[in-house]
């Protein structure tokens, strides 16, 4: 077991930050490609069971229509996955990416209690998932994924503007 933790050790596992970038970047991705399939007709179909039941989201069916509804949603992922992206540089957009993360796995983590056939008859229903439970069981992590990127923006920019209170108040001492 030595060997194996000196060997991740080596390959950089420990380096500063990496989990940080990684789950950034993974974020990105996952907003990038579902945010692409937003705009698609089938996308639109297939949503319609969770966002009709959505306890959050139901309203946008009746605003916007199916089609405009899953475009909207698109955008904002997309919208999301840049700010995320953009915060690689600048810390506050990627809270705001961040804070979009959370809003938008809330919304949907919330529709599992109402999602028709979510729990399977056949196997004595709760707990046992349908796909369209399991399908939205993924949004608990990513959930945990977008609070945590919010959690470390705000404390890498509070530390940072602590850092330059510092610098500004040992320049006025000299």
């Amino acid at each position: 077991m030595n060997l194996l933790i000196n060997i991740m050790t080596k390959l950089g596992l420990l380096k500063k930050d990496l989990d940080y970038h990684l789950l950034r970047a993974s974020m990105v991705i996952i907003f990038l490609f579902f945010g692409y399939q937003k705009w698609f007709d089938y996308e639109a179909q297939a949503s319609i069971p969770y966002i009709s039941h959505g306890p959050l989201i139901f309203w946008m069916y009746p605003v916007f229509g199916i089609k405009g509804a899953c475009l909207l949603l698109g955008v904002a992922e997309w919208l999301f996955g840049a700010l995320l992206f953009a915060g690689f540089w600048n810390k506050k957009l990627g809270i705001l990416g961040a804070i979009g993360g959370c809003v938008s796995f809330i919304a949907t983590f919330t529709i599992i209690p109402f999602i028709p056939d979510g729990w399977a008859p056949s196997a004595g229903g709760f707990p046992a998932m349908t796909e369209r439970v399991a399908f939205l069981m993924k949004d608990l992590v990513l959930f945990a994924v977008s609070f945590y990127l919010l959690k470390q923006g705000i404390v890498r920019v509070t530390h940072t503007a602590k850092h330059n209170d510092l610098v500004m108040e040992a320049d006025r001492a000299a």
